[in-house]
């Protein structure tokens, strides 16, 4: 990975104007795309409904919309409030509401309009007289009204108020307005600035400054393009294009920044700007791509809840992070080509370097991280219970915590919808916003009536029930329909233990009546969406904790170090939810972060903060810790492979200072993007805004900076300690680039690599755990060169080594899992292991031993015109077969000299054999006179006799 990302950072630093362009072009084309969507209706645009396949209040829907249409889709809602001393039932107010049920009657769209008059109505007229409702029923999800409905809606309702005396108030609401589509203002604009700041203050350049925030503006246009282009196909929620802009800014802003910090402090080091922004791309950009894979699993893992628009929520999020990792690492060394030296940034003044240069002569100064660190670590013990103890403490009102969907009552007090909402509470009681629907098949009924009225007194009778406003059979008398008024709000939690209430009474009214009756309606499927995502919270969990441990310990190849970094995400998790609990539910600071109504949070915030805050803090742990061991393993190396208490906090202490500075902008500039969406942000959006803001700025500076190098100090040189069984098993990934750090240290490594396409020293292969012999060294200290055209014969008595030998010269086989490989090994000019997929596409590679068509194999291997292949166990071919191998390798070597117009044969070929005579006579057929020989020596462990293994067995 590193060494792709190497080259494709020197390749966008040297064509800056075709990367900008593309991405640019790709940008107008998309955008374009959205616009023509738009004016020709194709692209649908984002909607609020909300749906759960699978449970009661879903199916209960899906019968009204059969049998009982007019009472299946949204509503709607006008409330009238006569003046002081009136009546809405006398002279002029009910001639006013008259007029306004024949207006809203005859608006297209409109399935019914509900007389608060009617005498088989209930409840839609207070009880003192003064306010009365008028319910209108729509076809169709509140998606389904069109804009031109709204409007005449919203006007039917500025006439009423116009004829109405004075002192009258009149508000729209319902279902239909009850969720408002979220929108950008200048506040989200404030953090855009303050990252833009911290940028400046980080690279002290104005110029450098712009380049992470203009890659990641760019990939967030692009992918709210693409969510925008995605609904012609899917239902998008409108949460779900802010949800990818605060992510998309935000990591993008980071990952950028870390590419470009690392190449600046290359450039002030004297380091070629070239060079230095692949190899920025190369190191950096390899934890940009883990960082990137840790928040698209989390997100993607959203799935978990099996609820469809949350499902396509963390698609749609992962695609704008996905997005900013790939904008990243090719834009910004385009950028940083654009700049080319000038990185630098402003130097310091020089009379204040000159003091400062003379003070560190006297005494060498130390920063703020390393004062910090040593300050922590010096007491770790007291460190480590100040964070987990403040932070529990600071988790406590998590423990209040509810969820619901938003609801009118969320919004603004000037939207009207919020007016109409509190008008219903005030006059006829909070449970009046949400009213429930019971609905079940009465076709078996012989007096439909009768038995509505049964059901109404039974209903009635249940605690929490306010009312029954309507209890009647559809117009077929096959389908009964109760609508029943809460005593509490939608969202109030002893609205949902009514639901559930209701539900426990289904198989007592079904003995009694006979009718299966569903509990449904916009309230209920909120309470079904929240119960549904909390139920889903300890799987997410367990997910994302488990998938972090793996992560870790792939990365960091260590036990302690992933179980302190997903400890330490939970410490964040739960202060997060208990800063959102305080805000939301016990109202500490909603003033000043102008939250308009106190009380549950939107359902599906504590699973998107889990999943985010899980990438974003993995990105933390990634650049601190993954410093720290690399000190720590080079000053291993040093004193010889010792492992020492002080060895290990020298580097926590190190490793800490020197990514400090970055992690602390990222965390800012993280920190600034998501509160920025909190003060005047939507109230689906503001508490994930907040817990995110919250959960950042708690697992950077306090988790991450405090409580890491505390507990990494008390485990000393055992945070680093791993099973040597569960090493072998896990899978390497190069987090910290050194694989481009090795293939610069030996850049002139041989000095003749452009003759010599085969080279290697010291190379040895061992296969873990054979069978009951343990660990066992195929071969050992092998070294070799072979020039183009020629030929290397490897003779082993162990078919394993011989094997082993040629799998690692076409690069099939690597350091990791059941085997080691040492050494130093060039193939074709690129260094193995970290060119090896290069190799694998280019090297030819042919199993002759043991296979059922070794001809086929041979043909196979030459194919596509390979310059160099490898055949293992060339002398195992007699006959026919032996013939057509050499024939085959004489083709070859003919066909890729004409088609290069070499004088000599430019074919190379590795051969291995258990003996030299056949295979030298079979070379000899194949015109390959000059053969040069290598021996590798038996295995020092003698095991019992195998059979000859196959490639798998080999690579496993």
């Amino acid at each position: 990975m590193s060494t792709l990302l190497y080259s494709l950072g020197r390749w966008s630093y040297r064509h800056p104007w075709r990367v900008l362009v593309s991405w640019l072009l790709l940008l107008a084309v998309v955008g374009g795309t959205v616009g023509v969507g738009m004016a020709t209706g194709f692209v649908k645009g984002t909607d609020n409904s909300f749906s759960i396949p699978g449970t009661e209040a879903q199916e209960g829907i899906a019968l009204l919309d059969r049998t009982f249409p007019q009472a299946s889709g949204t509503s709607a809602q006008l409330v009238v409030v006569a003046p002081d001393g009136e009546r809405v039932d006398e002279a002029p107010v009910d001639g006013v509401i008259a007029d306004a049920i024949a207006d809203f009657d005859a608006l297209d769209g409109v399935l019914a309009v509900t007389d608060p008059f009617d005498e088989m109505v209930d409840g839609l007229v207070s009880d003192d007289g003064r306010a009365a409702i008028v319910r209108l029923q729509f076809d169709g999800q509140a998606t389904d009204v069109s804009a031109e409905t709204k409007d005449a809606l919203t006007a039917v309702a500025d006439q009423t108020r116009a004829a109405l005396p004075d002192g009258s108030q009149v508000a729209i609401g319902g279902d239909l307005f009850s969720t408002s589509v979220p929108a950008l203002s200048l506040i989200e604009a404030v953090g855009v600035l303050i990252a833009l700041f911290v940028l400046i203050v980080t690279f002290r350049s104005l110029a450098v400054a712009w380049f992470p925030l203009a890659s990641a503006l760019i990939g967030v246009a692009l992918a709210i393009a693409l969510i925008y282009v995605s609904t012609a196909f899917a239902s998008i929620s409108s949460t779900t294009p802010m949800l990818a802009i605060m992510l998309g800014l935000a990591v993008g802003i980071d990952y950028a920044l870390f590419i470009v910090a690392r190449h600046q402090d290359q450039v002030r080091t004297g380091v070629d700007p070239e060079e230095s922004a692949a190899r920025a791309t190369g190191t950096a950009g390899s934890a940009v791509v883990f960082a990137g894979v840790t928040v698209l699993i989390a997100l993607i893992g959203l799935g978990f809840a099996g609820i469809p628009f949350l499902t396509t929520m963390g698609i749609a999020a992962a695609v704008a992070v996905a997005i900013a990792v790939v904008v990243a690492l090719t834009l910004t060394p385009a950028l940083l080509g654009f700049a080319k030296g000038r990185v630098t940034g402003w130097p310091r003044p020089s009379r204040r370097a000159s003091r400062r240069a003379a003070a560190r002569a006297a005494k060498p100064a130390r920063g703020f991280a390393e004062r910090w660190v040593t300050a922590v670590t010096r007491r770790p013990v007291v460190t480590t219970l100040a964070v987990v103890i403040g932070l529990g403490v600071v988790a406590v009102p998590a423990a209040s915590l509810h969820l619901a969907l938003p609801n009118a009552g969320v919004q603004p007090p000037s939207s009207e919808a919020r007016q109409a909402y509190d008008l219903t509470a005030e006059h006829f009681g909070p449970g009046s916003n949400g009213p429930l629907i019971m609905t079940g098949t009465i076709v078996t009924s012989t007096d439909p009536l009768g038995l509505m009225a049964d059901l109404k007194a039974e209903i009635e009778k249940v605690p929490g029930v306010k009312e029954v406003a309507l209890a009647t059979p559809n117009e077929t008398a096959d389908t009964g329909l109760i609508q029943i008024v809460p005593e509490t709000a939608p969202d109030d939690p002893a609205t949902a233990d009514l639901v559930r209430e209701l539900r426990a009474q289904h198989d007592r009214l079904l003995d009694e009546y006979g009718v299966d009756l569903k509990v449904t309606g916009f309230t209920a499927v909120g309470i079904d969406i929240s119960d549904r995502l909390g139920a889903a919270l300890l799987p997410f969990g367990l997910f994302v904790v488990g998938l972090s441990l793996i992560l870790l310990m792939i990365v960091f190849r260590s036990i302690w170090v992933p179980v302190k970094a997903a400890a330490g995400y939970l410490l964040s998790v739960a202060a997060a939810f208990g800063v959102v609990a305080a805000v939301f539910e016990w109202g500490w600071f909603a003033d000043l972060l102008h939250v308009t109504r106190t009380g549950p949070v939107i359902s599906f915030m504590p699973i998107i903060l889990m999943g985010v805050l899980f990438g974003l803090a993995m990105d933390y742990e990634v650049f601190l810790v993954s410093r720290m061991r690399e000190d720590f393993v080079h000053t291993r190396r040093a004193r010889g492979g010792r492992a020492e208490r002080a060895t290990a906090i020298a580097a926590v202490r190190s490793g800490f200072t020197a990514s400090a500075r970055v992690v602390t902008a990222a965390a800012v500039i993280m920190f600034a993007v998501f509160a920025a969406f909190v003060p005047e942000g939507d109230s689906s959006i503001k508490p994930i805004a907040l817990g995110l803001a919250v959960g950042i700025a708690v697992d950077a500076f306090l988790v991450r900076m405090t409580l890491v190098p505390a507990v990494m100090t008390l485990l000393g040189e055992r945070a680093w300690w791993m099973p040597r069984w569960l090493d072998r098993v896990l899978p390497h990934f190069d987090i910290e680039g050194e694989a481009v750090e090795r293939e610069l240290a030996l850049a002139h490594w041989p000095e003749d690599a452009g003759t010599t396409p085969l080279v290697g020293e010291d190379l040895a292969v061992r296969a873990a755990e054979v069978r009951d012999a343990g660990e066992v060294t195929l071969f050992s200290g092998v070294s070799f060169r072979v020039a183009h055209g020629g030929t290397l014969l490897v003779t082993s008595p162990d078919p394993r080594a011989a094997r082993a030998f040629a799998l690692m010269v076409g690069g099939r086989l690597a350091a990791g899992g059941a085997t080691q490989v040492t050494g130093r090994l060039r193939v074709a000019g690129h260094l193995l292991p970290g060119r090896a997929a290069w190799v694998r596409a280019h090297v030819g590679v042919a199993l002759l031993e043991g296979s059922p068509e070794p001809v086929r194999e041979l043909r196979r291997a030459l194919a596509g015109g390979t310059r160099l292949v490898v055949v293992d166990g060339l002398d195992s071919l007699t006959g026919a077969d032996r013939d057509q191998a050499a024939a085959l390798l004489r083709d070859a070597a003919v066909a890729v000299r004409e088609r290069r117009g070499d004088a000599g044969s430019p074919l190379t070929v590795v051969a291995t054999a258990r003996r030299d005579g056949p295979a030298l006579d079979l070379l000899a057929d194949a015109h390959r006179p000059t053969v040069t020989p290598l021996a590798l020596s038996a295995a020092p462990v003698v095991l019992p006799t195998p059979e000859p293994p196959s490639s798998a067995q080999v690579m496993s």
